[in-house]
């Protein structure tokens, strides 16, 4: 076995390819986006932090480590913007709506890391008022909402990066490249998982159990739950359509073909060089958890690109590993194969005899952060923009409409509408709440 620590310079270079506005609101955050100041080099970079859960918090600790100041949380939840608040120090102003946030003139950026149905409303007003933005994936709820994003990033001229982090890590970077060489020779497949069982009890590593069948309630205090609703449907409280368990409902998210297969799709578009699926189709169901959640336990998607196929698995019935792992993504070419995760790399030969190849995994969080912060001050384009953010949140929600309706589909990606299938195509946007909307650009 051959342990590769790194891959050098030349050969990196050498293998890569170059490859609501809120009706009122809308005047006056284009105001302000004119008057915004880009920062210098050496000036401090300040933020606000809307969407104060687990990842906003991550994401909050990890921009801090790269010198970031965060001067504003905000979130419908009291309780955990407060939290978010302790770790600044107890210094960050807090504001449980992101409209008063964007009103701020001495911020360069947020970070926006809301459930999936908030996702494109503060990013799309955060760019109209000359703010600069950190999006979580998925980029958006829909199609129409994540092309609403990069609209609104290209007209004001604004920094917008996804949340796919694993871009920062040498080690993908390496990988790629190697893939990019011809390592593997010719790739006509690749896959991409998530595996757990979760009728166990204690799930660890990230990954979560039943979810239970509790009764409809009252919001906690504290708790602006209209708000959390935002352009969602009107729904009475329920704890399991709050907070983290939001992920498996559909008024919200996309279950863990959202939730996860960003990252995976993410890194098969960078690698193959092709980011627009032209077919897919979705065999699956709620098989195993007999709990509230509405996305299924148990999904397996097959997109089809020019010159390969991609194959997203969800599978939360058996914790049985995929290429010994229980995710990642492992591309499949005539000179070997390659198993992908954060962990690490593994390439396996075709030719018997041949030694394989490991790399061990490297930090991702800090130079991705590190990445965005420098591009804002420099106005250069990120590791991961707008645009690659809706091309690889595009085939995972795809893949859920192709659940959802029941059948093949076939993609047109330059019109990013499906041929001929309007049911399919409702599936592309959805009607705001009032009175909240989404402005095209």
């Amino acid at each position: 076995m051959k342990v590769i620590p790194s891959i050098s310079r030349r050969r990196f270079l050498s293998g890569t390819s170059v490859s609501l506005i809120a009706g009122a609101a809308a005047s006056t955050l284009w105001q302000a986006a004119s008057r915004a100041q880009v920062p210098g080099a050496n000036e401090r970079f300040r933020m606000a932090l809307i969407g104060c859960g687990g990842q906003g918090q991550g994401n909050l600790h990890s921009f801090q480590e790269q010198g970031a100041q965060i001067v504003a949380v905000c979130d419908p939840d009291e309780g955990r913007m407060r939290e978010a608040r302790e770790k600044t120090g107890g210094k960050a102003d807090m504001q449980r709506d992101f409209r008063r946030v964007l009103e701020r003139n001495d911020l360069d950026a947020v970070i926006v890391a809301t459930p999936d149905h908030w996702h494109a409303l503060p990013t799309v007003m955060a760019c109209a008022a000359g703010k600069d933005v950190y999006v979580e994936k998925p980029l958006a709820y829909s199609v129409a909402e994540g092309r609403a994003i990069v609209n609104a990033a290209a007209k004001t001229g604004r920094i917008v990066q996804i949340g796919t982090q694993q871009r920062g890590g040498e080690h993908y970077k390496e990988a790629v490249a190697l893939i990019q060489s011809g390592e593997l020779g010719k790739v006509s497949r690749a896959r991409v998982w998530n595996v757990w069982n979760g009728t166990r009890k204690q799930v660890s590593g990230g990954r979560w159990g039943t979810i239970g069948n509790p009764p409809d309630g009252e919001a906690p205090a504290g708790v602006d739950y209209d708000l959390w609703l935002g352009p969602a449907p009107k729904r009475t409280f329920n704890p399991n359509r709050f907070h983290w368990n939001y992920v498996y409902f559909w008024d919200y998210a996309g279950g863990m073909m959202t939730g996860w297969g960003v990252h995976h799709v993410d890194i098969v578009h960078w690698a193959l060089g092709k980011d627009s699926p032209k077919t897919v189709v979705s065999s699956g169901g709620k098989y195993v958890l007999e709990d509230a959640r509405e996305t299924p336990d148990t999904l397996d998607t097959l997109l089809e690109y020019d010159g390969f196929t991609l194959q997203a698995s969800m599978y939360h019935g058996n914790a049985r590993p995929i290429e010994g792992s229980d995710y990642g993504v492992a591309f499949y070419g005539t000179e070997g194969t390659m198993l992908l995760k954060r962990e690490g790399y593994k390439v396996w030969r075709e030719d018997p005899g041949s030694p394989e190849a490991v790399r061990q995994g490297s930090e991702m969080d800090g130079p991705y952060r590190a990445d965005f912060i420098r591009c804002c001050k420099e106005r250069k384009p990120p590791m991961a923009d707008a645009a690659t953010g809706h091309a690889s949140t595009i085939p995972v929600l795809l893949a859920n409409i192709a659940f959802r309706t029941g059948r093949k589909l076939h993609w047109d990606g330059a019109a990013e509408r499906f041929m001929d299938d309007p049911g399919a195509d409702a599936y592309r946007s959805r009607e705001y709440r009032a009175p909240w909307s989404l402005e095209k650009f």
